[in-house]
């Protein structure tokens, strides 16, 4: 909705309050399930093929790694600026979005929350998190939770179906979801490090990234 004045109006006309949505007419699917989305407009599926959840897991332990580096070399004193101009959102709440996103993960698939955009944008407590240090350590509890309930995972098959806004899809695909979500942020993050002059330590390559259906463009 950044580059559509309307949209918010015509979301609302559908009775929809999360993004992304594919409308046609009065139809409209929700773009989180690529598949949905191929079907809708008349495709034969995306060709897309998720990675197995055993190999899932490590890349986005290595992209919140990697996000953990980007956020200790911010300036504190910059962290409350916009991340981009057109956007309402300052770094310091996307900092602690890309960790709140394994949260309201591991809400769903341990405790049986459903998945919201709501869920994984809780934001920080006033006058919390107010460095990337503190940010970052804070990655660290979300990480070690996150290998804590892979590693004690009995079916890591991740086929069992959870609750989400956008319907009932396996747990693979809510981890394949939250893995590049968290990694689209990590490219945003590093990109905010390159507009203050400032040399992203280990960026995330291509082959990190390698078999994540993230967008071409860093902001839709």
């Amino acid at each position: 909705m950044l580059n559509d004045a309307g949209g918010r109006e015509k979301l609302l006309a559908f009775g929809v309050r999360n993004v992304p949505v594919v409308a046609k007419g009065g139809d409209y699917v929700f773009g989180q399930n690529l598949e949905d989305v191929a079907e809708f407009v008349g495709l034969q599926g995306t060709g897309h093929t998720p990675l197995p959840p055993a190999a899932l897991v490590p890349k986005w332990i290595h992209v919140l790694r990697a996000a953990q580096r980007y956020m200790r070399q911010l300036p504190d004193e910059r962290i409350h600026e916009r991340v981009i101009e057109n956007r309402d959102r300052s770094i310091r709440l996307m900092c602690h979005h890309i960790f709140r996103i394994g949260e309201a993960f591991l809400e769903t698939a341990i405790d049986g929350a459903e998945y919201a955009v709501q869920l994984a944008n809780v934001p920080p407590g006033d006058g919390t998190f107010m460095s990337g240090e503190e940010i970052a350590r804070y990655g660290d509890t979300v990480i070690e939770r996150l290998e804590r309930w892979w590693d004690g995972l009995e079916d890591k098959s991740c086929k069992r179906k959870v609750n989400t806004f956008f319907g009932t899809p396996p747990l693979h695909m809510l981890l394949e979801r939250s893995t590049w979500h968290s990694a689209q942020h990590a490219r945003q993050l590093m990109h905010v490090l390159e507009r203050f002059g400032i040399e992203p330590d280990r960026r995330l390559t291509a082959d990190d990234l390698a078999g994540l259906p993230l967008p071409e463009r860093l902001f839709e």
